[in-house]
C-alpha cells in the first residue's frame, strides 16, 4: 500500500471513530464522560479478542490516537508484562505501557491552566 493509501485509510478510520462518538452525543443521553471511558473500554475489549491489532495494522495511526487506540496500549502493556512478570504484571503493564501519554496529559493541562484563565460557564 503506497503511502498517500495508508494516509487515505487513517483519516477515514479516524474519522469514523469520531463520527460515531459525535452520534452517540448528539443522539442519545450519554455524557461525553461517559463515551470516553466507552472508548477506552472498547479498545481494551477489542484488543483482548484480537480485532484492533488487525484494525491498527490497517489503519496505523488513524486507529492508535484516538481514544480507543489509549485502551489498544493499556491492553497490549498488561499482555506484555504479564508475559514478563506474571500477574503482577496485570497491574503495572498498563501503566508502564501509557506513562508517556498520562505524562504528557498531565503537563500539557498544566501548561494550559498556567497560560489561560478559565472562565465560569453562564
Amino acid at each position: 500500500m503506497d503511502k498517500v493509501m495508508e494516509y487515505i485509510w487513517a483519516f477515514a478510520v479516524g474519522g469514523a471513530l469520531c463520527v460515531i462518538a459525535q452520534i452517540l452525543i448528539d443522539k442519545t443521553k450519554l455524557t461525553p464522560a461517559r463515551i470516553l471511558v466507552l472508548y477506552v473500554v472498547a479498545g481494551v475489549a477489542l484488543t483482548g479478542v484480537g480485532l484492533y491489532g488487525k484494525l491498527v495494522d490497517f489503519a496505523g495511526a488513524g486507529a492508535t490516537v484516538p481514544l480507543t487506540g489509549f485502551g489498544y496500549s493499556l491492553a497490549n502493556g498488561v499482555k506484555k508484562a504479564i508475559g514478563e512478570r506474571g500477574l503482577i504484571g496485570a497491574l503495572t503493564g498498563g501503566l508502564t505501557a501509557t506513562s508517556a501519554g498520562i505524562a504528557a496529559a498531565i503537563c500539557f493541562g498544566w501548561l494550559v491552566a498556567v497560560c489561560f484563565k478559565g472562565k465560569p460557564k453562564g
